[in-house]
């Protein structure tokens, strides 16, 4: 378990900078280190309120929750490409090892990636939702 939780860490750091469950991943995995050490344990809260937060604003409104979706939906089936991997077009201007680089991997890892982001934006709209319903939204997001 201890070794899940490192691998959940390690993911969120690498994918906070972008679009994504990154802090998501951050905060479960700190929740399952927090269990074996104390730093851990002293920064999940925090980062789970952010996590928390973020989410919340991505579903905030069933507008902002088909864009979320559709874009999610978009980067994780973006690994289709890897998978076709189509030739490097003509009009490409930059080295050849520069197009789809990382092959049939890179797309399988980016289509279970979309998978879990997506499966992550179905838990926050559902948990958002039940917030709503027994008047628990959180005013610093506007639910």
């Amino acid at each position: 378990m201890q070794g899940l939780g490192w691998v959940l860490t390690i993911g969120g750091v690498i994918l906070f900078p972008l679009p994504g469950p990154g802090l998501l991943l951050l905060a479960a995995g700190l929740a399952i280190l927090a269990e074996h050490y104390a730093w851990a344990e002293r920064r999940v809260d925090q980062v789970k309120v952010r996590a928390w937060a973020g989410a919340r604003v991505g579903v905030r409104t069933p507008w902002r929750t088909f864009w979320t979706v559709l874009v999610t939906a978009l980067l994780g089936a973006s690994g289709v490409l890897w998978l076709w991997a189509p030739p490097r077009p003509d009009w490409w201007v930059l080295p050849a090892w520069t197009w789809l680089p990382g092959g049939v991997w890179s797309g399988v890892g980016q289509l279970l990636s979309g998978a879990v982001a997506l499966a992550l934006v179905g838990y926050a709209w559902w948990r958002v939702r039940g917030e709503r319903v027994a008047g628990r939204g959180d005013p610093r997001c506007g639910v």
